[in-house]
């Protein structure tokens, strides 16, 4: 192979060198050019070979690898006397520091080894001169990359090299097992021949399919554990033991097999299907080694097993990483690093990794790979399984774990077509249009003042093999998005990022260079919270990354496990997530939300195949890679489903199985192995086929092995097997317009207008939050979907129909139902099979958080409400009192472009304003210029950019594209020198309207109509179609105005937080001064009111249940707030039940503290501690002078009442404090709140006096003597 590649490149031809693994072909592609550079006679000043890694390890790892071979041809240079120049390596990527980028441009080295990403930044930055000497071009493992729109994105910027370059650049990829090979050498040469080196070659595999139970419907205790009661683990049994382990779980068995191979080799590396899933067996490996070798590290079990919580709140205990580390694309770089090296060195013996080890990172003498769950691909598979023996005549030897019965297929069919090198077709992705708009962008920046000619663009692009059918319609409307040319006032905030010259060229605006090199790639922003240090802001010490709704259901001093250490948050901010290392600590497992890319059809049919095959031949299962437990448990599982339903689904036969719920209505499971990529567009297609003929909201949800939806009990669910085959001639179609309604297609929508730079962030530096991406993405959305030529819409439809869903392998589905070479079978069972029992476990997940009305209902009972009642019913009609003047005024300043910093000052700023703000009178374009700018010199520097109309009889400066707007709604004739199309979307008025509504505050219909020239009834009439579109908040707005005013929903959103912002601001705290005499005049100190009953109730309502010394209260406090206090009032209060005691503690050996407040004011006070139920304390009768002269408080203990007591009355005396014994007192009943009132409203005693009350017929029971209290007659 290295032979056969050396020839080729060295003939200077494009070549794609395959070959598997570990084969050395990276060595390959670079001994030519290393043996070039080092004879050179005249060493040229700038890079020669550029190295293009997908992963950054990659390219750190082959910069480090190829110092053994450079210094072996030195070696042996020497030897021979010959002359040597080592070249100089480089490695730039997005890591790199600025320093050392700076340096690489001062210095470029000989060998450049980058990223897709990278070499884009540099082809459009000062940067891009360093690399006008390039020779060759190595893209390492192009299969990963060709197949996506990174891919696309790589083959612009090639495209681009040869164009910096002046010639064609050499290209030289290399590639695992891909297939079809031709397909990836076209990608890789565009339109340009590659030769091709694919030697035969055997490939050494030593791989089985494990399962540890006999029984995957009943794994059993985990190993170890103690058997159940029998009367506990019975089938059917609904019985919960607390803290006891699960005992049908497999988890449990799998984590202890891995457990011991991992103990018995020297390097094992495990993938698992997601980053969860990773974190969480790390912890159990840990745990494992703990219990063994180290028990006293392993923290304690938390209170409740994981199983009992919520599926997202998993904990690992935080035992040390002693055995295994997990690596994946949340974890830092340089713990990815440091988790490598301990690899390749064996000083690790696991790590668990997701695809982030997949790529042809060289791992040194990794033993055995385990594959946990059955992997999402052959082409996977194969790439993982390979990390093992990974060197030439090596043998790869893997295990895989499936995870449930349904897993148990499709893990032997991967192994299976793994060992024969049968591969999925890979697909390059066609016409990628936001791709297209964000290096059209890049390269017209890097063009700088000479501009990048449109058609010499259009040539490049179509070289590149993504865009080799790329039409000149789709060209030109990429364009238009680019430059603003959109005919649409709707489209006003949408920035164009350049301008289109009369010599058909293409220039960048201000800003445009900055945002490609911030904003640029082809990787979705999932909005990730960065984990830091605490104290090391600076960023030096990252650890890893988190979910944004993992983040938002975090609190500061949550424990969560990442990388197998615990991590506890110390702070929260809005773009990190600040920790402490928390080790020995029970943590939480994080989880991401990412995209399920669903199986491959052609990896599904092959696994119907084998179904099939199966059923024919139970032999076909006697192979080497198939442990026993796996044969036993496929056969039994199969077995079950025929029993069930008479037929198994294959490649040729869907089943359509029929049962009815736990509600009557019928469930219906469509069973088919092909791959939620075909199932999931599938399922569109019979919701629409149900809603269109029933009028029935199925809801279907698709996974990998079917679909299942849920019907009412009519006749519709008699005819759902006619309906689920549709006319092969329709299906794109029904997709297409089925997708625009679906979650998917908004989210794809905001991603591509990411990659088009539509939604750029504000701030490249900070986390722009996915739900503020979500909201901008829905507000452009809603726009665009009005026009069919935005080419963001149709890249996202492209996108969903053909990269996400398989809508070709569909129609070759229906094709086959309709001619007959796929059969459909219905049957009706009378509970679900094992297969749907299989797609029955996630089937509650797409609803269980929905409310109990349908969105239908919900958007009909909105539109059901008069808006103007639903406004006065919520008290928002009417906000003349709200909104500030100033605030008004500040925010129309800044939405018309004359505030101070928002004025035009330069060509580039008033073609803008004419964009955002539509035709501008020239009588009042000055107040939109800068100081120092001249009205007049900017419009005629704008030149053909800009058109003068005559508008409601006044001369106004307008963008061309707002031309046809004008003529098709105002009949305004378009400019000689000027070309109009016609005007696309929602009605040309309407978008005119709704512009103007956005860059005004409140207005009336009257002010609209006068500025378009248009009646008042007309204005109105789209005004409050808008309003009732949720366009508009109608409402009065302005002081003085009393006609119905109108203002946009964003703009009210903008006055409604200033004036509140304004308002909160105002609020100033008072001086210490003035906050003291505000006391003393509200306690009543100043003037003292004569004392009374009601005023002693009001001085304690101010007092608002203070706890004083006891002492206190009779000597100083209210003798203080009320003239002539006398004793007797408070006895008053307290025998009628209007103030009640509690005791708050106490103050001396002697004073308790006294809180005395209203009955009524009870709930505001906290609760006393409980008093005992009977006090030992003396309750000794005094005078009533006694009572006058000294302390009176006194609360005896509460009596329970027999039931059927009377309510209890009032008393007139309280008894007097005890000398001795503990201040307690029970709570009485609250009562309910309510304003204080005057004297005589009491409801009786509360309860704290022991008083003599008649008990049942008039027996008075027995209290204790020397209460001193009595009845009230």
């Amino acid at each position: 192979m290295q032979a056969d590649a050396w020839r080729s490149i060295a003939d200077g031809d494009h070549s794609l060198v395959v070959a598997p693994t570990g084969s050395g072909k990276t060595l390959a592609a670079f001994l030519w050019a290393i043996d070039s550079l080092t004879t050179r006679e005249h060493p040229q000043a700038g890079t020669t070979v550029v190295y293009l890694s997908p992963l950054k390890a990659l390219g750190v790892d082959v910069a480090r690898n190829l110092q053994a071979p450079l210094t072996g041809i030195e070696l042996a240079a020497a030897r021979l006397g010959q002359p040597f120049q080592r070249p100089s390596i480089g490695v730039r990527t997005g890591d790199t520091p600025a320093s050392e980028r700076a340096r690489l441009i001062r210095r470029p080295p000989d060998i450049l080894i980058t990223t897709p990403e990278s070499l884009y930044l540099m082809l459009t930055s000062a940067a891009r001169s360093t690399l006008t000497s390039v020779t060759t071009v190595i893209i390492d493992e192009i299969h990963a990359v060709a197949g996506t729109k990174r891919g696309t994105h790589l083959a612009l910027s090639l495209e681009r090299l040869d164009a910096l370059v002046g010639r064609d650049v050499q290209r030289v990829a290399l590639s695992a097992t891909v297939r079809p090979i031709d397909r990836v050498a076209s990608f890789l040469g565009g339109d340009r021949a590659v030769t091709v080196v694919a030697p035969p070659a055997h490939k050494l595999w030593d791989v089985t399919v494990r399962v540890p139970v006999p029984d995957l419907a009943n794994p059993g205790p985990p190993p170890g554990a103690e058997p159940l009661d029998p009367l506990l683990s019975g089938g059917g049994t609904d019985t919960l033991t607390v803290g006891a382990q699960s005992g049908n779980s497999l988890w449990p068995h799998i984590e202890q097999e891995i457990y011991e191979t991992v103990k018995a080799g020297r390097s094992t590396l495990v993938f698992t299907n997601g980053r969860r899933t990773a974190e969480r067996l790390t912890g159990r490996l840990n745990e494992l080694w703990a219990a063994e070798h180290d028990p006293s590290t392993l923290p304690p079990p938390p209170p409740r097993p994981p199983a009992q919580l919520m599926a997202a709140s998993g904990t690992v205990r935080g035992a040390p990483a002693t055995i295994a580390r997990a690596h994946h694309g949340s974890v830092s770089k340089e713990q990815r690093a440091d988790i490598e090296s301990a690899l390749k060195a064996g000083d690790l013996k696991c790590v668990v990794a997701t695809s982030s080890l997949e790529l042809g990172i060289d791992m040194g003498a990794v033993d055995r790979v385990i594959q946990v769950a059955s992997p999402p691909s052959v082409a996977s598979a194969l790439q993982r399984v390979g990390r093992a023996g990974h060197e030439v005549g090596a043998v790869s030897v893997g295990d895989i774990y499936p995870m449930f019965r349904a897993d148990l297929a499709p893990a032997v069919v991967a192994t299976e077509h793994m060992l024969a090198g049968d591969i999925e077709e890979l697909r390059v992705p066609r016409n990628p249009l936001d791709v297209l708009a964000q290096q059209t962008v890049a390269a017209a920046a890097a063009a700088g003042d000479a501009g990048l000619d449109v058609d010499e663009w259009f040539r490049c692009v179509t070289r590149s093999l993504p865009y080799r059918a790329l039409t000149d319609d789709l060209f030109a409307s990429v364009v238009e998005l680019l430059t603003g040319a959109f005919p649409s006032a709707d489209f006003g905030s949408l920035r164009a990022r350049l301008v289109h010259g009369d010599d058909n060229r293409l220039y960048a605006r201000p800003g445009a260079l900055r945002l490609a090199a911030t904003s640029g790639g082809t990787i979705p922003d999932r909005g990730l919270y960065g984990v830091f240090l605490a104290g090391d802001e600076s960023g030096a010490r990252r650890v890893g990354e988190l979910d944004e709704e993992m983040v938002y259901e975090s609190r500061v001093g949550d424990v969560f496990a990442l990388g197998a250490s615990s991590w506890r948050i110390e702070e929260i901010t809005r773009d990190q997530v600040r920790v402490t290392p928390a080790p020995g600590n029970t943590g939480r497992l994080p989880f991401w939300k990412g995209d399920d890319d669903g199986r491959p059809a052609e990896f599904g049919r092959n696994i119907g195949r084998f179904h099939r095959e199966v059923v024919k031949d139970r032999t076909r299962l006697e192979r080497d890679y198939v442990d026993d437990d796996t044969r036993a448990n496929l056969l039994t599982y199969l077995d079950e489903q025929r029993t069930a339903t008479g037929v198994l689904p294959d490649e040729r036969t869907i089943v359509v199985e029929r049962f009815r719920d736990e509600l009557g209505d019928w469930r219906v499971v469509l069973h088919s192995p092909i791959g939620k990529r075909v199932l999931a567009a599938w399922a569109l297609v019979i919701g629409e086929a149900l809603t269109r003929t029933g009028g029935v909201d199925a809801h279907p949800v698709a996974g990998d092995d079917g679909i299942v939806l849920r019907l009412p009990d009519s006749d519709v669910a008699e005819t759902v097997a006619s309906l689920v085959v549709a006319d092969p001639d329709e299906v794109a179609d029904i997709v297409a317009t089925a997708v625009g309604g679906t979650a998917l297609f908004a989210g794809r929508f905001r991603e591509c207008a990411a990659r088009a730079l539509l939604l750029p962030r504000p701030d490249p530096r900070r986390r722009a939050p996915l739900w503020q991406q979500r909201k901008r993405a829905a507000q452009l959305l809603e726009v665009a979907r009005q026009y069919p030529r935005f080419p963001i819409v149709l890249e996202a439809v492209r996108e969903v129909t053909q990269d996400v869903y398989d809508v070709p392998a569909l129609v070759e589905l229906m094709r086959g139902l309709a001619t007959g070479s796929v059969r459909l079978v219905e049957v009706v069972t009378e509970q679900p099979s094992p297969f749907a029992a299989s797609l029955l476990f996630r089937y509650p997940g797409a609803f269980i958080y929905d409310g109990d009305i349908p969105l239908a209902e919900r958007r009909a009972a909105l539109l059901s409400m008069d808006p103007d009642l639903l406004a006065a019913a919520l008290g928002t009609l009417d906000l003349r009192e709200v909104l500030d003047p100033d605030v008004v005024a500040e925010v129309v300043g800044e939405l018309q472009h004359t505030a101070g910093e928002r004025r035009v000052a330069t060509v580039e700023q008033l073609a803008d304003l004419l964009r955002l703000l539509g035709p501008v009178p020239l009588a009042a374009l000055p107040a939109h210029v800068a100081d120092g700018a001249a009205a007049a010199d900017l419009i005629a520097e704008l030149g053909p950019r800009g058109a003068l109309v005559r508008l409601a009889g006044a001369d106004h400066l307008t963008a061309p594209s707002d031309l046809g707007l004008l003529r098709d709604a105002l009949g305004i004739p378009v400019p000689a020198g000027h070309s109009a199309p016609a005007s696309a979307g929602r009605d040309p008025l309407t978008q005119l309207l709704s512009r103007y509504a956005r860059t005004h505050g409140p207005f009336t219909a009257g002010e609209a109509a006068a500025t378009f020239g248009i009646g008042p009834a007309t204005a109105a009439a789209i005004l409050d179609r808008e309003a009732a579109e949720r366009r508009l908040t109608t409402g009065r707005f302005t002081p003085g105005v009393t006609e119905t005013e109108y203002v946009d929903v964003e703009v009210l959103r903008r006055l409604r937080s200033r004036s509140l912002a304004r308002a909160r601001a105002e609020v100033q705290p008072v001086s210490q001064s003035a906050f003291a005499r505000f006391l003393a005049e509200h306690q009543g100190l100043d003037e003292r009111p004569t004392s009374s009953a009601d005023e002693v109730l009001l001085a304690l309502q101010r007092l608002a249940g203070v706890a004083l010394p006891a002492s206190a209260w009779e000597t100083h406090v209210l003798p203080a707030r009320l003239s002539g206090y006398q004793p007797a009032h408070l006895d008053a209060l307290i025998a009628e039940g209007e103030v009640v005691i509690r005791f708050r503690g106490s103050a001396g050996p002697n004073d308790p503290l006294v809180a005395l407040l209203p009955a009524d004011d009870l709930d505001l006070l906290a609760p006393s501690p409980e008093a005992p139920a009977r006090s030992p304390w003396p309750w000794p009768a005094r005078s009533r002078a006694e009572t006058a002269r000294s302390p009176r408080w006194a609360r005896p203990p509460p009596a329970s009442r027999p039931s059927g007591w009377p309510p209890r009355r009032g008393c007139s005396r309280r008894p007097r404090w005890p000398r001795s014994g503990p201040a307690s007192a029970a709570p009485a009943p609250a009562p309910t709140r309510r304003r204080a009132r005057p004297r005589g409203t009491g409801r009786g005693c509360p309860g704290w006096a022991g008083c003599r009350w008649p008990g049942p017929g008039g027996a008075s029971p027995a209290w204790p003597a020397g209460t001193g209290c009595r009845p009230i007659r």
